[in-house]
């Protein structure tokens, strides 16, 4: 009976958020943003009013994490609700089908069901194409309006293609990014149609350029150094996680550099806080704030020198956890803090859901619809996160609950062996006491293996069997010894390897700069190549068809 009454509570709970009009959906995605660098996350040194309002109104998730912690892996999960290995996109893996992408993407599935849809910013994946540097790569057509660039995109708005007429009033491109969204409402409101929305800033990404708009906001500020700070969080750390580019190769957060990178870091931030300001009072002028539901997340974080690192990918609180925030003005829980554990895949079921759409089958996120009813509601006891990209010593994958955080590296050789981490993400959220060794930790050590266990198995049965990613079923295999797993590492990721394992050991190098000369390409007689003029050379057109 009690389950009876409960069922009946969450049902109802369900139909007060869902109600009878279909909600319009904003969701807005920033690039490499901490979980801790907002106001409502308990940063009382960043200045994020307009955002804080969102968590004021909405619920914030205390646990959210990104699957793939790398901007092309986590967009193509993020528009799937797919792990990337069910997808299989992400960098040396491969795009996007388009045939996926037709039958999953959430803006196709709300536009082939009655919404009017955008998309402006960062797309950041391919589909159906080698890479996502050109127009043809992108499904513009896909979306009644685009506002989107290719590749990284600029911060300044008159050299991104779809944003150029906004550049003389706003020539940094954050603002002029929630002018667009000012511009889509305005159209959205002349359909007959809910709208949905999906906004992709460029920043906090490198290189670090803020609106110089907002100069003076942090002019004073001496940021703090968190607990984990550089060497003090590194030293305990396995050496697969210092094998990789964003320990040897990226030098923003040395002490040197930190009090000038951390001010433009936090005043990109603090640029998006002011466009969502913008966009939140264009709905409330427009009338439409009661019935728009916005999304809040990030593509991952970022280290920011936390253990010593400077870029993301890896399963760390600074690299793969972001803020999260869900405002459904029909929703009771304003204010409210969700506990349990979310991903970013979990985006894409809850925007089917909020839409009263079915949620394809394919799906490996869960729609949080019932957390927004109640905030204290868990849809998931644990979420993987994993990083299958770059040096093959850093690939690995990790368990995360409400409480804790195990993680397995499975790379050996040149003097390192197979590596486990186990931390008390509530007791150590700055993950400096590996507590694998401790034995009273046993009980909790073997239920976190085995939910590794049976996130490997899934990826076993569920991988996309064509893109090198079921190799990972033997990599993961926690029995087998490293001579059954070597030989199933892929040749790009052990390359990878041996030049991290270089620089480790020689520095940073750089390779010597070539005169022209010796630069310019031969012909196949042997003669130097000589460039013909701009206006002399054939289009890309004719020379595709020559081929």
């Amino acid at each position: 009976m009690k389950n009876f009454y409960g069922l009946v509570i969450y049902l109802c709970a369900c139909f007060s958020i869902l109600g009878a009009e279909k909600p319009n959906i904003i969701v807005l995605l920033t690039d490499d943003q901490r979980y801790d660098t907002l106001g409502c996350m308990g940063n009382d040194q960043v200045k994020t009013p307009h955002i804080d309002k969102l968590s004021a109104r909405g619920i914030t998730f205390d646990a959210h994490y990104t699957n793939t912690p790398i901007c092309l892996g986590s967009r193509a999960s993020l528009m799937t609700g797919m792990y990337e290995y069910t997808n299989g996109c992400n960098f040396s893996h491969g795009n996007l089908s388009k045939e996926l992408w037709n039958e999953v993407a959430y803006p196709v599935i709300l536009r082939r069901n009655g919404y009017f849809t955008g998309f402006i910013g960062k797309f950041g994946f391919p589909v159906d194409a080698k890479n996502y540097h050109e127009y043809e790569s992108l499904p513009i057509e896909d979306f009644d309006r685009w506002y989107g660039w290719t590749g990284q995109g600029y911060f300044e708005t008159a050299k991104n293609k779809y944003m150029e007429k906004f550049a003389a009033d706003y020539p940094h491109v954050t603002m002029a990014t929630a002018v667009a969204a000012c511009e889509f409402i305005d159209e959205a409101q002349k359909q007959e149609k809910p709208f949905c929305l999906s906004l992709s800033f460029k920043a906090s990404h490198k290189p670090f350029s803020p609106d110089p708009t907002y100069d003076d906001v942090y002019k004073d500020t001496v940021w703090n150094k968190r607990a984990n700070y550089d060497e003090a969080g590194a030293r305990k750390l396995p050496p697969q996680a210092k094998l990789g580019r964003q320990y040897l190769t990226i030098r923003d957060f040395k002490p040197e550099n930190y009090q000038e990178s951390m001010r433009k870091y936090n005043q990109l931030i603090y640029g998006i806080d002011q466009a969502v300001g913008r966009i939140t009072a264009k709905l409330e002028a427009s009338g439409l704030s009661k019935n728009t539901v916005i999304i809040y997340a990030t593509d991952n974080g970022y280290s920011c020198g936390s253990h010593g690192f400077s870029g993301k990918v890896l399963p760390y609180e600074g690299p793969s956890r972001g803020p999260m925030i869900i405002m459904d003005p029909r929703s009771d829980q304003a204010g409210n803090r969700a506990p349990g554990v979310t991903g970013n895949i979990d985006i894409h079921p809850t925007v089917c859901e909020l839409a009263g759409i079915a949620i394809p089958a394919k799906i490996n996120g869960k729609s949080l619809v019932p957390v927004l009813g109640n905030s204290e509601a868990r849809v998931r006891e644990a979420m993987p996160v994993f990083n299958f990209w770059g040096s093959a010593a850093t690939h690995e994958m990790t368990m995360i609950t409400e409480k804790f955080k195990y993680i397995y590296w499975y790379h050996e050789g040149d003097g390192m062996l197979a590596a486990e981490e186990l931390y008390d993400r509530q007791n150590d959220a700055v993950e400096m006491n590996n507590l694998v060794t401790n034995p009273e930790m046993e009980p909790q050590l073997e239920k976190m293996r085995e939910l590794f266990d049976a996130q490997v198995q899934h990826l076993r049965d569920h991988a996309m069997p064509d893109r090198n990613y079921t190799e990972y079923g033997k990599l993961l295999d926690r029995s087998l010894a490293w001579e059954e797993k070597k030989n199933h590492v892929q040749k790009t990721f052990a390359k990878g390897y041996e030049q991290m394992k270089d620089i480790a050991a020689n520095g940073q190098t750089k390779k010597p700069k070539k005169d022209k000369a010796e630069k310019s390409k031969k012909s196949k007689d042997g003669k130097p190549r000589v460039r013909k003029p701009k206006d002399q050379r054939k289009p890309k057109e004719e020379k595709a068809k020559e081929a």
